[in-house]
C-alpha cells in the first residue's frame, strides 16, 4: 500500500507534478547563460590541446614500473630546465614502460632528455625510444572526428524522425545534443584539462547516452498525446506529465552511470594526475550530467514550443480556453445555490415559481401556502365511487 502511494508512483499518475515544461522560460534563460560562459571560455582561454594536436616529442623507455616511477622520471626531466616545458606529461604503459611527452625539441634538447631518462632508470641512452609527433596528425584526427560527428547527427535525425513520425522531435533532440557538446568542451576550457584523442572518444561516447535519455522522454510524450485534440488537456500539460513520469527513471539511470565514471575521473585526476583516465573521465562525467539535464529541461520544452505553434494545437488550446470561459460564466454563485437548495420539492400540480403580478421570484413560504390552499384532486376511480 505504501509503495502505491510512493513518490515515484505519485509522479507517474500525476498526483504530484513539477511544472517543468510550464517554466521553460526559466530553463532557457539558465541554459543561455551557461552556454555563453562556455563559449566565452573556449574563445578567451582556448583549449589545452595535447601534443597529438599541436605536435611534440614522445619518449618511451622500458622499466619495471613502481608507484614512484612517474614522479622520479618527471623530476629528472624537469631538472634540465628546458624553456617552455610546462606541458610535460609522464605516464606509464602497462607494467614495463614509461612515456614522456614534451613540446617539440631541438636536436640538442632531445639528447638531453634521453640522457636524463636513461640515467634515472638505469638504462642506456639507446634504450630510450624517441619519435616526433607532427601537428598534421592531430589535424587529421580532428577532421575525421568532425566528419563522424556530422554523419552521426544526420543519421540520428533520420532515425528519430522515422521512428516517431515527427521531424520536430529530431530537431529538438539534436539541439539538446549540441548543448551537451558545447557544455562539455567549455568545461575543458575552464578547467584546463588536455584535449587528447581519448577526450574525443569520450565526447563522441556521450552523444549516444544523451540521445538515449531524450528518446525515452519523447516516447512517453508520444504516448500521452495520442488523440490529444479529443481531450481536455493541452500539449504542454501532457508533455509535462510525461517528463514527470520518467523523471525518477532518468535520475536513477544518471546516478548509476555517473558513479563509476566519477571513480575513473578521481583516479585519473588525483591519483595518476595524468593519462587517458583523466581525459576520458571528465568528458563522460560532464557529458552524462549535461545529457540528463538537456533531455528533461531542454529537449522536451523545445518540442512543446514547436508543436504548440502548429495551427491544430493553437485551435485546440483556443477551444479549451473558450470552453473554460463558458463554464466559468455558467457558474452559479454560492448564495444562489443555497437559496435553490432551501426550496422544497413541489408536486407537479404546484404553481410556477414566478409571480405573474410582480414577475419576480417568490419566497419558499409563499409557494408552500399556495400549495396547501389548492384543493386535493381526486382520481377517476374515487370520483366514480
Amino acid at each position: 500500500m505504501a509503495r502505491g502511494n510512493g513518490f515515484a508512483h505519485r509522479l507517474y499518475t500525476g498526483d504530484l507534478s513539477f511544472d517543468i515544461v510550464g517554466r521553460r522560460r526559466t530553463w532557457y534563460t539558465f541554459t543561455t547563460v551557461l552556454l555563453a560562459i562556455c563559449i566565452l571560455a573556449i574563445g578567451i582561454r582556448g583549449l589545452n590541446l595535447g601534443i597529438e594536436f599541436r605536435g611534440g616529442a614522445d619518449f618511451q623507455a622500458p622499466t619495471a614500473v613502481t608507484a614512484t616511477t612517474v614522479d622520479e622520471v618527471r623530476g629528472a626531466v624537469e631538472q634540465l630546465g628546458l624553456p617552455d616545458n610546462d606541458e610535460l606529461t609522464v605516464t606509464t604503459i602497462g607494467d614495463g614502460n614509461v612515456r614522456v611527452q614534451t613540446r617539440s625539441l631541438s636536436v640538442e634538447e632531445v639528447a638531453q632528455v634521453k640522457q636524463a631518462i636513461a640515467g634515472q632508470l638505469g638504462i642506456t641512452i639507446d634504450d630510450v625510444a624517441y619519435s616526433l609527433i607532427g601537428a598534421s596528425w592531430g589535424q587529421q584526427v580532428t577532421q575525421q572526428a568532425l566528419i563522424a560527428l556530422f554523419v552521426f547527427v544526420g543519421l540520428v535525425m533520420l532515425l528519430i524522425g522515422f521512428y516517431f513520425r515527427d521531424f520536430k522531435m529530431s530537431v529538438a533532440a539534436i539541439l539538446a545534443l549540441f548543448h551537451d557538446l558545447v557544455i562539455t568542451i567549455g568545461i575543458y576550457a575552464l578547467v584546463g584539462f588536455s584535449v587528447t584523442p581519448t577526450t574525443m572518444i569520450g565526447v563522441l561516447t556521450i552523444l549516444g547516452y544523451s540521445l538515449y535519455d531524450t528518446v525515452v522522454v519523447f516516447d512517453k510524450i508520444r504516448e500521452n498525446v495520442v488523440d490529444l485534440t479529443k481531450s481536455n488537456r493541452t500539449y504542454a500539460e501532457q508533455a509535462n506529465l510525461a517528463v514527470n513520469q520518467v523523471l525518477i527513471r532518468s535520475v536513477n539511470t544518471t546516478i548509476i552511470g555517473v558513479l563509476p565514471v566519477a571513480a575513473l575521473l578521481f583516479t585519473g585526476a588525483f591519483i595518476l594526475q595524468t593519462g587517458p583516465l583523466k581525459d576520458l573521465g571528465l568528458a563522460l562525467f560532464v557529458g552524462m550530467l549535461a545529457g540528463a539535464y538537456s533531455s528533461l529541461f531542454i529537449a522536451s520544452p523545445l518540442l512543446t514550443d514547436m508543436r504548440e505553434s502548429e495551427p491544430e494545437m493553437k485551435e485546440h488550446r483556443a477551444r479549451l480556453e473558450r470552453r473554460a470561459a463558458r463554464s466559468k460564466g455558467r457558474t452559479v454563485p454560492a448564495q444562489a445555490e443555497e437559496a435553490v437548495a432551501s426550496v422544497p420539492l413541489l408536486v407537479a400540480d404546484a404553481e410556477p415559481a414566478v409571480d405573474p403580478e410582480n414577475l419576480g421570484l417568490v419566497s419558499a413560504e409563499t409557494l408552500q401556502e399556495r400549495h396547501r390552499a389548492q384543493p386535493v384532486r381526486q382520481s377517476r376511480s374515487d370520483r366514480r365511487k
